[in-house]
């Protein structure tokens, strides 16, 4: 077998998985992802942020959404030590933390191809009862339709196995997606060739991933998602376009084994065949799937374990020890190759699981540090920016177009009044013909629907960064949505405005509620002279400030 980059990239990891139990230090997992960070800093590093900073980045970040005024006020006038390690814990216990990780994960694994309820069910029971990821990849890369609980993992396969138009099904996309969402590593160039520009990628290692999945279909006749696979009795043939060499592969990860086909004719392929009366598509002696379910989500697969937790770390930091996130090879080598290696045989230790991974990561003071660089002693002026792969400061990130949503809805207080979403008959009309009701009061998925036309990236494209365009900043200033639901109405943080006692008093009730901290006392001033200037119009000047501070720089971004 050869030996490439992608077998030495993480050969620190191969040494301590080789010692087992060693691997887990007495020192805590987050206290050594600091001291790794400060040794490679190359700077300084900004302090901790101030508590309403930490609060509304891990709101966002665990629940998908600001905290409430309530939740706010209640944190910050708190003087408890250990409130930051309780805010954590309580947030990780909720059920909206399986929500907000299951929408997360949909929209990093599909990258905005369509939603699908089975697969929403078994994403969210997944991460509800803390599923290891070696169990959750197995279950979607290997799917089976015999437990109604885990058969809507399948919608990973389906979706990209449709055709569109006349095109064929796009195995190769569906390849490289295999790889590059559970492995890090993008073989689709490597297809026809070896890879032009990154060494490591061969030609045999998109072949090899292509005997795993080339033989897949989408199963007919079901009302959920089901694949069915067609048998596979021999290698894989494949010649590079640059010479004649003839070539063949089985079954094979990247810079693994090859797997052994057994020899079998078609008609021994199955030990239950299949059914056409019953539409049971047959059981397989040898299922590639079978395989991939076993040997790619193992401890073993150093590129799996790297990849999880270069990806759980961005989801976290907002950007990967690898960076971008799917290209892992020798000459893209991480930012902190020791670190890596720790999280990664951090995690194999304590059995792939997240909810533990993810508390780590935000106990760290890497997680809580401030994203403002500090004043430079030398200038009065700011510091030199710092490298965005130092984590010396906390880097800003835009919000989702699910968390821009479900953080207005909260800031404003509208989520409540929202109505369920009606079922469809065959006699609605197809579109919003009449168009959006005056009192802004759609359906919880209509208005999401909105936010993310106008907010969410292309279907297909990796959402590692939201998009700013000129769309999404006229949304923002003139969505008749949005502006219905910043008109006072019982229960809205419009209407509550209005009876505040004062202006200052109304102006916190408003910072608190929109962005989770309390006013400065020239953002008071402004209140107060804004409400002045309208003296007969006080819901109206409400509203304009609530707008305001929505549409600000400072509320689209986590920081």
């Amino acid at each position: 077998m050869r030996t490439t980059g992608l077998c030495l990239i993480f050969s620190a990891f191969a040494l301590l998985a080789l010692h087992g139990g060693n691997a887990v230090a007495a020192e805590p997992l987050h206290e050594r992802i600091d001291k790794l960070v400060a040794a490679v800093a190359g700077g300084e590093l900004s302090p901790r942020t101030d508590d309403a900073s930490f609060l509304r980045r891990v709101h966002l970040d665990f629940v998908g959404r600001i905290p409430t005024a309530d939740e706010a006020r209640e944190f910050l006038d708190s003087d408890a030590a250990d409130k930051r390690v309780a805010l954590i814990d309580r947030l990780l216990a909720s059920d909206q933390f399986a929500e907000n990780m299951a929408r997360r994960f949909h929209i990093m694994l599909m990258e905005r191809r369509g939603d699908e309820p089975e697969w929403m069910t078994f994403l969210t029971e997944s991460f509800r009862v803390n599923k290891p990821w070696d169990l959750l990849t197995k279950e979607i890369i290997s799917p089976s339709d015999a437990d109604p609980k885990t058969r809507g993992a399948a919608y990973f396969y389906t979706k990209r196995l449709e055709k569109y138009g006349q095109n064929p099904v796009d195995y190769p996309g569906l390849v490289r997606d295999v790889g590059r969402m559970f492995l890090g590593v993008d073989v689709q160039c490597a297809q026809c060739h070896d890879h032009l520009f990154i060494g490591d990628y061969e030609q045999i290692d998109y072949q090899g991933l292509f005997a795993y999945v080339g033989k897949t279909a989408i199963r007919r006749g079901t009302e959920f998602p089901a694949i069915v696979e067609q048998p596979l009795l021999k290698k894989i043939d494949f010649q590079s376009v640059f010479d004649e060499e003839a070539q063949a592969t089985g079954p094979r990860l990247p810079g693994g084994r090859e797997i052994d086909i057994p020899e079998l004719k078609k008609s021994e392929a199955y030990s239950k065949p299949p059914d056409s009366k019953t539409k049971f598509p047959g059981e397989l002696k040898f299922s590639p799937l079978r395989v991939l379910g076993e040997e790619l989500p193992s401890a073993d697969n150093r590129l799996f374990v790297a990849n999880a937790v270069n990806r759980l770390w961005w989801t976290m930091m907002g950007r990967g020890i690898v960076d971008p996130l799917d290209v892992h090879h020798s000459e893209n080598p991480p930012s902190h190759p020791q670190l890596l290696d720790e999280l990664a045989a951090e995690f194999v230790a304590h059995k792939f699981d997240i909810k533990w991974f993810l508390r780590e990561l935000a106990l760290s003071e890497t997680y809580q540090r401030s994203s403002l660089l500090r004043k430079s002693e030398a200038t009065a002026g700011p510091a030199a920016e710092p490298a965005a792969d130092r984590f010396q400061v906390a880097l800003e990130r835009p919000l989702s177009a699910e968390q821009l949503l479900d953080s207005v809805l909260t800031a404003i207080r509208m989520r409540s009044q929202l109505p369920e979403q009606p079922a469809a008959t065959e006699d609605d009309p197809p579109g919003d013909e009449a168009g959006p009701p005056a009192d802004g009061l759609v359906a919880y998925e209509s208005a999401l629907e909105r936010f993310r036309t106008a907010l969410a990236n292309p279907p297909r494209e990796p959402e590692i960064a939201v998009n700013s365009t000129v769309k999404s900043a006229l949304f923002l200033m003139h969505d008749e949505i949005l502006l219905a639901w910043l008109q006072p109405r019982d229960g809205n943080l419009i209407n509550h405005l209005a009876k505040s006692e004062s202006a200052a008093a109304g102006a916190e009730e408003l910072y608190l509620s929109v962005l989770s901290r309390r006013p400065t006392a020239a953002e008071v001033a402004e209140v107060t002279a804004h409400l002045e200037s309208m003296p007969d119009r006080q819901n109206a000047a409400w509203s304009q400030l609530a707008w305001a501070l929505l549409a600000s720089t400072e509320f689209f971004v986590n920081h």
